[in-house]
């Protein structure tokens, strides 16, 4: 027993059956073989009464093995296994500490008590995969919950924390002790429930409560589905299956929960969110910083308390670092911190951490006009105006103020992090940390790897993005990175398409219908019109092209500069967002001035010619090495720029419709009279041509 992931004992009358699968315990063939084994040896046992079923290490089962994702499923299969534990003639106890999750969740759910440590969290997270439980959780959920709780986990994916649960009656008893008294504690109940003669209390015996609402709970539910997970299958067969609780006997129900779980696995939509659920996890293997120890960071320098300055603080400060925010004029130092503290008033109002979280927060952060308050930090990150000249002065005082050992970051979105190293003294301590906005909200860091950043220093900054709860993604430097130097693309090709004919509603729709977060032209009116004009005027060498841009440029020196100004491609007024017709009079005007022929576009023309552009664009960025693997590219776009999950990234998607497809757009618009952009990757063209995909290449 000794070498299995699951051993067991008798402890009085009380068989313990413990998992020990590290790091957190997943459902493995292994471990499933071994709770059969022992549930059914413990059942014959003349002196077991009650079994008790724990985990070892820091967490109960958080969920299957991920190892096993794509492979032919091996007995004993998760629900045969669950049914079997619930059909056990003695009571089962399960004790839960830290996540029990998807599969785990459905084990604590198959046994016929549960004790959990008011710490740990329970949740059906399968949606987030494409999938929905397979193995009784929508079945067994609503029997122990009640089916508004049962619907609203399952839908969402979201665990809830112990303490609602037991509210809710999945959880028969909190502890509140030490977690490692936790095992103490879920023996001593199992004995009393002996002493007590208790009987078993399958979940399968039960039905589902109702009041009356159920269906009305239904409809609001698969409304608001629609909306927040547009085009997403999983979500509305977790409702279909949770709502058949209502009228199907458990077998029944069972069994259709069975097939929906078949179903959805066998998706498109499935295979590219386990592709984003890996992708996201290899983030963390760099090639450049292979043998490299990250440095120790405890005190962050943030220059500039702007939105994105005092969001970045506020990422430092919620992970316990110390941060002292500088800005040179005591009136926007003030404001920012201003900021800072509303944020996290907002937050405690909203629940998400307490009174205590956000003073203590507040006091990690020390605003300062002065450079020299930098002599001690271990980081600074620069988040001052998107000018070469500004950075390159700011750089130059850094390499003066802080100490030999600091590392100096830029949160440049555009900007060369070389030609902003070559000013200091120690350019092989220069990265890049490319921060989203909201910074304190997206997870996304692009972490830039300059020519002659250290691995010692691209290592550090990746633990630290990991450690401020980022999904760090190390690229090389060229103009925006991957993630803009993509949307450049993106949008390039929407502001041609204006020029051409087609209205910012019919292109924002088009790209909108087919999953993205917003349309390109709506993100422009809401970071504003004017940002990517200035980061165009920037840009080294400038772009020679009449039509670059063309509409976003007459709009910007219009004043047209998106909400802040009430007009952009779009209107916003008393009445929302309405179209724009001095916008468009610009644009058709441009058009016109350039003589561009006009002509129609469908949806689908739209979204396969923009998809096309960012597809094109990344095979470049491969090809320069500026990615490591297309999965970082999706990594980026689907954490970044609102690309739909459930199409994996646009790697992944070019993958799944064919890249003989990709560059069959891709030569369609290249044959276009006056193209400038569209000549094909050469990395595009070689796939397409050899049957290869790009979750086969890894650059370099």
């Amino acid at each position: 027993m000794s070498h299995s992931p699951v051993t067991w004992q008798l402890d009085g009358q009380v068989g313990v059956i413990t998992i020990d699968n590290p790091p957190v315990n997943a459902l493995s063939q292994a471990v499933r073989a071994g709770l059969l084994a022992a549930v059914e040896q413990l059942e014959v046992d003349a002196d077991c009464r009650a079994i008790v079923i724990q985990c070892a290490g820091r967490t109960f089962v958080a969920g299957a093995d991920v190892r096993e994702f794509g492979l032919p499923p091996s007995e004993p299969y998760l629900p045969d296994l669950l049914n079997r534990i619930e059909a056990c003639s003695l009571p089962v106890v399960v004790a839960v500490h830290g996540t029990a999750l998807g599969g785990g969740f459905e084990l604590a759910l198959a046994g016929h008590y549960r004790i959990a440590h008011v710490g740990a969290k329970l949740g059906l997270p399968e949606v987030t995969l494409g999938v929905i439980p397979g193995a009784g959780g929508t079945q067994r959920l609503p029997r122990a919950a009640g089916f508004a709780t049962a619907l609203q986990m399952a839908t969402s994916g979201r665990p809830e924390p112990a303490a609602a649960l037991a509210e809710s009656g999945v959880i028969d008893r909190l502890f509140d002790g030490d977690i490692e008294q936790l095992a103490a504690a879920a023996l001593a109940y199992a004995e009393q429930l002996v002493a007590s003669a208790a009987p078993v209390r399958p979940l399968s015996g039960l039905a589902v409560s109702s009041d009356g609402s159920e269906a009305a709970t239904i409809e609001t539910t698969r409304i608001a589905l629609n909306k927040r997970s547009r085009g997403q299958r999983a979500p509305l067969a977790a409702l279909e299956s949770v709502a058949n609780s209502l009228t199907m006997s458990f077998s029944d129900g069972l069994a259709a929960e069975r097939e929906l779980f078949l179903a959805c696995r066998n998706s498109p939509q499935s295979t590219a969110m386990r592709h984003a659920f890996f992708a996201e996890r290899a983030t963390a293997k760099v090639a450049a910083t292979e043998g490299a120890a990250p440095l120790a960071v405890n005190k962050v320098g943030v220059i500039g308390a702007g939105t994105m300055g005092s969001g970045i603080a506020m990422c430092f400060a919620s992970a316990g670092f110390e941060v002292v925010l500088l800005e040179l004029s005591a009136e926007n130092l003030q404001r920012g911190l201003n900021t800072i503290a509303d944020r996290y008033a907002d937050a405690v109002k909203k629940g998400r951490i307490t009174a205590e979280q956000r003073a203590a927060n507040i006091g990690r952060v020390t605003g300062s006009c002065d450079y020299s308050d930098f002599a001690d930090v271990d980081l600074v990150v620069e988040a001052a105006f998107e000018s070469m000249a500004v950075k390159r002065e700011i750089f130059t005082k850094l390499d003066e103020v802080c100490k030999p050992s600091a590392i100096l970051a830029t949160n440049t979105s555009y900007l060369d992090v070389d030609e902003i190293a070559a000013v200091t003294q120690r350019p092989a301590q220069v990265v890049g940390m490319h921060f989203f906005s909201p910074a304190h909200v997206m997870k996304l860091l692009e972490v830039v790897n300059a020519k002659q950043t250290s691995a010692e220093s691209l290592a550090t900054a990746m633990a630290v993005g990991k450690k401020i709860g980022k999904i760090a993604v190390a690229v090389g430097v060229c103009y925006g990175f991957v993630g803009n130097r993509m949307y450049s693309a993106y949008g390039r090709e929407a502001n041609r398409l204006l020029l051409e004919g087609a209205t910012p509603e019919q292109i924002d729709s088009a790209m909108t219908d087919w999953g993205m977060a917003m349309g390109p032209l709506s993100v422009a009116d809401l970071s504003g019109i004017d940002i990517g004009y200035k980061a165009r005027g920037e840009r080294q060498p400038a772009i020679d092209d009449p039509l670059y841009f063309l509409p976003a440029n007459r709009l910007a020196e219009a004043g047209l500069l998106g909400q802040k100004t009430g007009s952009g491609f779009y209107h916003y007024g008393d009445s929302g967002k309405q179209p724009n017709p001095q916008a468009l009079e610009l644009i058709r005007a441009a058009a016109a001035e350039q003589a561009v022929p006009q002509r129609s576009y469908s949806a689908e023309q739209i979204s396969q010619r923009l998809l096309a552009a960012l597809v094109n664009e990344g095979c470049r960025i491969l090809d320069e090495g500026i990615a490591e693997r297309a999965s970082d590219i999706d990594v980026i776009w689907l954490n970044g720029y609102g690309f739909p999950r459930h199409r994996g990234g646009p790697m992944c998607c070019a993958d799944e419709i064919g890249l003989n497809n990709v560059l069959a757009t891709v030569e369609a618009c290249a044959a276009e009279p006056g193209d400038r952009y569209w000549a094909p990757s050469p990395l595009l063209s070689q796939l397409a041509a050899s049957g290869a995909t790009l979750a086969d290449y890894t650059a370099g």
